[in-house]
């Protein structure tokens, strides 16, 4: 109880956030074949994008942000991010916001990102220096 952070008047255990698109797995077997092994924070923000993703092996402390068009398979191996991530920012009650953003009851300032942004079908790895390699 003592971790629970109130955001629009309601308790809320913070902890990653984690945002997988449709495009990356459907299915929770899918996912296991994915997502090998990684660990992260609990201010850590996850975005990953594209079917051709796996994580064999990552590092997340901050905010990550990974796009892959189709036919691009890339490979997470070794991958190490630490960064000053995205920070929850509660909407003052009465603040004119769109209704999206009045029923969440918060917005993200996304203070800083490491984003890689795949936009040509091929095999590509990024490893543990951070730079997205085609094989």
């Amino acid at each position: 109880e003592n971790d629970l952070v109130t955001v629009g008047g309601i308790p809320v255990t913070p902890g990653p956030r984690i945002y997988l698109g449709s495009s990356f797995t459907i299915t929770q077997e899918e996912l296991l074949s994915k997502i090998v092994s990684g660990k992260m924070t609990k201010r850590s923000s996850l975005v990953l994008n594209g079917n051709g993703i796996i994580i064999k092996d990552m590092d997340l402390d901050g905010a990550l942000v990974i796009n892959a068009c189709d036919g691009a398979d890339v490979i997470i191996d070794g991958l190490e991010v630490k960064n000053n991530g995205w920070k929850l920012v509660e909407v003052p009650d009465g603040e004119d916001v769109p209704e999206t953003i009045s029923i969440r009851g918060y917005t993200m300032d996304k203070i800083e990102t490491a984003e890689y942004n795949v936009e040509t079908p091929g095999k590509y790895i990024i490893g543990k220096d951070g730079v997205c390699k085609k094989l």
